[in-house]
C-alpha cells in the first residue's frame, strides 16, 4: 500500500509528458482532460492514503539515486504529518485550477504546451513536499523554477512576457545558490542529506554554523517565496495566464520557501539569530507588499503584492517559533488566494479583458456568482472575523506578541499595521471593481466584449474554494473553541513550540484585529465607494512602482554588471586580446613582405644580400673578439 505513494508523483509526471510528446495530436478537450485527470487522481489518492501519515508517517524508497564515496541519496518519499496536508492541498487546489484552465485557455492554440507545463509544475512541487532528502527536494526546487519560467512567459511572442519569465528565472536562481551552499555545508558537517537525520543531528553543529546555515536556508526561501530582497520578480509574473498566477501564488512555487523552513524547523529553531532574521524579513515584506498593493491599478498586481505580504506573515510565524501557525496560514491562504485569482480572471473577461481597476466598476451586476465568490475571498484576505484568514493571521500575531520581548512586540506592531493596510487595499479593490457604474472605454482590439458569457467550468470552480476559504479556520480554532487546535494537535512537535497565552490576551488581540479590519473597511468605504481619479503624487508613484525597487536594483546590480561587461568586451576582448592578436599578425605580415622584397630574381640582389650577411657575420665575430680580448 505504501508504494502507491509514488503514484502521487507519477500521475502528474505522466500527464505532463504525454501532453508534451503527443498533446498537439490530441483534441483540445482530450489534452486538457488528461491534465485534469492526472492531478485529480493524485488528489484522490492522497486523500485515500492520508492515514499513512499518522504517527511517525510512512517512508518509502524506490532506488539509490546518487551514490559516490560517502554520499548516498535514495529516491525516497516521506509522507508524514507535515507533508500529508501540504500534498493534499497542492493536489486538490491544483485540480480546481486545472479545471478552471479548461475554460480560460479554450481559445489558445498551443494548449498542449500549457497543460504539460502545468502538470509538470505540480509534479515538481510534490517532489519538494514529499522528498525525504534535500537532494530530491532540490530537484523539485529547480523544477518549479523551470516550469515557472515556461508558464510566466507562455505568451512569449510579446517581449514583455518573455522578459517577465526570464526575470523570474534569474532572480529566483540567486536564492537557489544560497540553498545549494547550505546543502553542501550540511553534508560536509553532518555527512547526510536525509531530512530527518539532519533535524536530529542539528544539535551537533556549532552555534556559528547553525546561524550561517539558517541564513543560507533563509536566502533560498526568500528567492522562491518572493520576500525581501528577492521579491521583484513576483509582480511581473502576472504576465502569465491567470491559471498560472493562481497556481504559483496559491498552491506551488511561492509557498515552497515557507515549507522548506517548516520542514527544517527543528534545525533552524536552534539558532536564535536565524529565527530573528526570518521574523524580521517576514514582517518587513508583509508591510512592503501591503503598501505597494494600496496604489496598484492592475487587478492581478494588487493580488500579487498581496501574496507577497501574506507569505511575509508565514515567514513571521516561522521566525517567532510557530511553524504550525505558518502552515495554518499557508493552507487557508491557498484556498482564498486561488479563489481571488480565478475570480479576477473572470472579472477581466467580464470587463472586456481590461486589467485596470480604475476602468472597471459596476461588475456586480454582470455576474453575481463572481461577485459573491470574489467577496468571500476578499473577506478572508482582509481577515474579517470568523473567516479562515482571520483565524490564521490572528494565530501568527498572537504567537509574536506572546513571546514578550521588545523585538517580538515590534514585529507584532508591524504585523498589526500590515493587517490594517490589508483590509484597506482589499476593500479598495472590491469597491473599485464591483461598485458604482462601469467606467471602461473601448474593448482592446481582438478581445471579446462585456456580454460574452463566461465558460461554466470557470464559474463553478469558484464556490468550492469560497467554502474552503471561509471555513478554513476550522482547521485550527483557538483554545476554548469547539474542535480547537486540530492542526496543532496533528502536527505535534513538527509544529514548533506551543504558544502560551492567556485566554484574556487572546480575546484582546482578537478584538484589536477586528478593530483594524473595521477601520480599514471604513476608510476604504469613505475613499473608494464613489470613484475618484487615481492620485498622481510622488508617494503614489513611489508605491505604484514598488518603492522603486527595480530602479534601485538596476543601479546597484544591472548597470554595474553591464558596465563591467562592456569594459571586458571592448577593453579586454576587443582591444587587448583581439588587438594584440591583430597587431602580431600585422607585424608578421610586414616582416614577411620585407623578406619577400629580396626575392626579386636578380643576381645582383642576391649578391648584395650575401655580402651584407657576410659583413654582419664578420662584424659579430670582431665584436666577440674585442670583448674577449
Amino acid at each position: 500500500m505504501a508504494n502507491l505513494l509514488y503514484l502521487l508523483l507519477l500521475l502528474p509526471l505522466v500527464g505532463g509528458l504525454v501532453n508534451a510528446l503527443v498533446g498537439m495530436r490530441l483534441s483540445r478537450r482530450l489534452s486538457g482532460g488528461l491534465a485534469v485527470a492526472a492531478v485529480g487522481a493524485a488528489a484522490a489518492l492522497c486523500l485515500w492514503l492520508y492515514w499513512l501519515a499518522d504517527g511517525q508517517g510512512t517512508r518509502v524508497s524506490l532506488l539509490a539515486w546518487l551514490e559516490s564515496a560517502d554520499l548516498r541519496v535514495g529516491f525516497g518519499l516521506l509522507f508524514d504529518r507535515l507533508s500529508a496536508p501540504m500534498a493534499l492541498m497542492v493536489t486538490a487546489v491544483s485540480t480546481l485550477i486545472h479545471l478552471y484552465a479548461l475554460g480560460y485557455m479554450r481559445a489558445e492554440a498551443d494548449h498542449a504546451r500549457f497543460f504539460a507545463l502545468l502538470n509538470l509544475f505540480v509534479f515538481a512541487m510534490l517532489c519538494i513536499v514529499l522528498a525525504d532528502n534535500l537532494a530530491l527536494l532540490f530537484l523539485g526546487w529547480e523544477g518549479v523554477g523551470f516550469c515557472s519560467y515556461g508558464l510566466i512567459g507562455y505568451w512569449y511572442r510579446e517581449p514583455k512576457n518573455a522578459d517577465a519569465g526570464k526575470k523570474a528565472f534569474l532572480v529566483t536562481r540567486v536564492g537557489d545558490v544560497f540553498l545549494a551552499v547550505a546543502l553542501l555545508w550540511l553534508f560536509a558537517s553532518l555527512g547526510t542529506l536525509d531530512i530527518d537525520a539532519l533535524n536530529a543531528r542539528a544539535g551537533a553543529l556549532a552555534p556559528a554554523a547553525l546561524t550561517g546555515i539558517s541564513l543560507l536556508l533563509l536566502g533560498g526561501a526568500v528567492g522562491k517565496s518572493a520576500q525581501l530582497p528577492l521579491m521583484t520578480w513576483l509582480p511581473d509574473a502576472m504576465a502569465g495566464p491567470t491559471p498560472v498566477s493562481a497556481l504559483i501564488h496559491a498552491a506551488t512555487m511561492v509557498t515552497a520557501g515557507v515549507y522548506l523552513l517548516c520542514r527544517l524547523f527543528p534545525l533552524v529553531s536552534l539558532s536564535a539569530a536565524g529565527l530573528q532574521a526570518i521574523a524580521l524579513v517576514g514582517a518587513l515584506t508583509a508591510f512592503y507588499g501591503a503598501t505597494c498593493a494600496l496604489r496598484q491599478r492592475e487587478i492581478k498586481r494588487v493580488l500579487a503584492y498581496s501574496t507577497m505580504s501574506q507569505v511575509g506573515f508565514m515567514f513571521l510565524a516561522v521566525g517567532v517559533g510557530a511553524a504550525s501557525g505558518a502552515m495554518f496560514h499557508l493552507l487557508t491562504h491557498a484556498f482564498f488566494k486561488a479563489l481571488l485569482f480565478m475570480a479576477a480572471g473572470c472579472v477581466i473577461a467580464l470587463a472586456g479583458h481590461e486589467n485596470d481597476i480604475t476602468r472597471m466598476g459596476g461588475l456586480r451586476r454582470k455576474s453575481p456568482l463572481v461577485f459573491w465568490s470574489f467577496l468571500a475571498g476578499a473577506l478572508c484576505l482582509a481577515g474579517v472575523p470568523l473567516t479562515g484568514g482571520f483565524f490564521s493571521k490572528d494565530a501568527i500575531l498572537l504567537a509574536a506578541f506572546s513571546r514578550g520581548d521588545a523585538f517580538h512586540w515590534s514585529v507584532y506592531g508591524l504585523g498589526a499595521l500590515t493587517a490594517l493596510l490589508t483590509a484597506l487595499y482589499t476593500f479598495r479593490l472590491v469597491y473599485l471593481v464591483f461598485a458604482g457604474e462601469a467606467r471602461g472605454g473601448e474593448h482592446p482590439a481582438g478581445h471579446a466584449g462585456h456580454d460574452q458569457p463566461l465558460p461554466r467550468v470557470m464559474r463553478w470552480t469558484l464556490p468550492p474554494l469560497a467554502a474552503l476559504g471561509l471555513a478554513g479556520g476550522l482547521l485550527n480554532l483557538p483554545a476554548g473553541w469547539p474542535m480547537a487546535g486540530l492542526l496543532d494537535g496533528w502536527l505535534g512537535p513538527l509544529g514548533g513550540a506551543e504558544v502560551r497565552a492567556s485566554h484574556a490576551l487572546e480575546l484582546t488581540l482578537m478584538g484589536v484585529a477586528t478593530a483594524l479590519v473595521l477601520v480599514g473597511w471604513l476608510l476604504a468605504r469613505r475613499w473608494y465607494a464613489r470613484f475618484r481619479p487615481p492620485a498622481q503624487g510622488g508617494l503614489d508613484r513611489f508605491l505604484l512602482r514598488g518603492w522603486m525597487a527595480d530602479r534601485a536594483y538596476a543601479w546597484l546590480w544591472v548597470k554595474p554588471y553591464l558596465a563591467v561587461g562592456w569594459l571586458l568586451h571592448r577593453g579586454v576582448d576587443e582591444r587587448l586580446i583581439d588587438g594584440g592578436l591583430d597587431g602580431a599578425a600585422r607585424g608578421i605580415g610586414r616582416g614577411g613582405r620585407l623578406v619577400a622584397a629580396w626575392a626579386t630574381g636578380r643576381l645582383s640582389s642576391y649578391l648584395t644580400a650575401l655580402a651584407l650577411g657576410l659583413g654582419a657575420m664578420l662584424a659579430y665575430f670582431l665584436v666577440r673578439q674585442w670583448a674577449g680580448g
